[in-house]
């Protein structure tokens, strides 16, 4: 399959969550806010976990890991959707286009597999407690990470470049508030069969290899708290997880009902709208609930701005 491009664009149009002028302001004062604190939120994760010693463990290296990826994942779609509402337009190269698309669907695919690499350690944390520091090295956790970055960094690359091979029609409104490889995809003139295919067969390897190896996780970690014979022992042991669970939770309920309401309506904009979801909402509330849940994250943040304080 050659590379081809018989019109040639130079840009697409992002149409954004609204039309109507007057929303715009509030957009933009809401999404900057919540875009801030998903920022400062994830920065003070990541330097609580880099300043205190005692959170150098595998489980906190995977929190660090997943709230860089979450600041990199709103701001591939965050700061453009700002500068276009306060610019009052609704323009993206081509190229920058691509760009974003890459990135969206790296950092989107890098929150699934540390999920699942988080749930991982929790399990043999839990399901074999004795051999954690054996199994859990400082070497395989970097290689998980690393796997992690290579298998998303080669999907994006694929289905960016097949992107490139489309050909596009005077159409370039794009119903969305930045670059989904769907709703840029279905612009096309050109077949779109083959890159229909790879998309929803990656999403399925994705989603579901994620998903079963969470699933399957938690299912040998409820069976091995169920074997506790004290109350403690399993308040203990349930609580090293709760946050993890949380954040699974709430990442797969958001990207589910996304995908439900959308198909249920076949309507753009309302995907555009359940897209927030995920995209913004899921990120921004990751550090409270890992620093609500968590006394050794709570502790290390108090030290921080008593730090700051000084």
């Amino acid at each position: 399959m050659k590379p081809e491009n018989d019109t040639r664009i130079s840009e697409f149009y992002l149409l954004g969550l609204s039309k109507e002028p007057e929303l715009q302001p509030l957009i933009f004062g809401l999404f900057l806010s919540m875009y801030l604190i998903t920022v400062f939120g994830n920065l003070l994760i990541i330097l609580a976990v880099s300043l205190d010693s005692q959170l150098h463990t595998p489980m906190y290296f995977f929190l660090s890991n997943l709230s860089f990826v979450d600041i990199c994942f709103t701001t591939t779609t965050i700061p453009k959707m700002l500068q276009n509402i306060s610019t009052q337009s609704k323009v993206i190269t081509y190229e920058g286009c691509i760009i974003q698309m890459y990135f969206f669907i790296l950092f989107a695919g890098l929150d699934m597999l540390l999920l699942t690499v988080m749930a991982y350690d929790r399990f043999v944390a839990i399901c074999h407690p004795l051999h954690y520091t054996v199994i859990m090295k400082p070497l395989l956790c970097g290689l998980l990470v690393l796997a992690s970055w290579i298998m998303t960094a080669l999907n994006s690359l694929l289905q960016s470049i097949m992107v490139l091979w489309l050909s596009f029609c005077t159409d370039l409104e794009i119903p969305h508030f930045f670059c989904e490889i769907n709703q840029v995809v279905q612009l096309a003139c050109s077949d779109t069969s083959l890159n229909d295919t790879v998309m929803y067969f990656a999403a399925g390897v994705y989603a579901g290899a994620s998903l079963t190896g969470i699933l399957y996780s938690y299912s040998k970690i409820v069976s091995s708290i169920r074997r506790i014979s004290s109350v403690q022992g399993k308040y203990k042991a349930f609580s090293t997880c709760a946050s993890h669970l949380s954040v699974v939770s709430l990442f797969y309920c958001t990207v589910l009902g996304v995908y439900l309401s959308v198909s249920a309506t076949h309507n753009s904009h309302s995907s555009a709208v359940a897209s927030e979801m995920y995209t913004v909402v899921t990120p921004m509330l990751n550090p409270f609930i890992y620093s609500l849940r968590n006394k050794d994250i709570k502790r290390a943040l108090r030290r921080i701005t008593g730090m700051a304080a000084m």
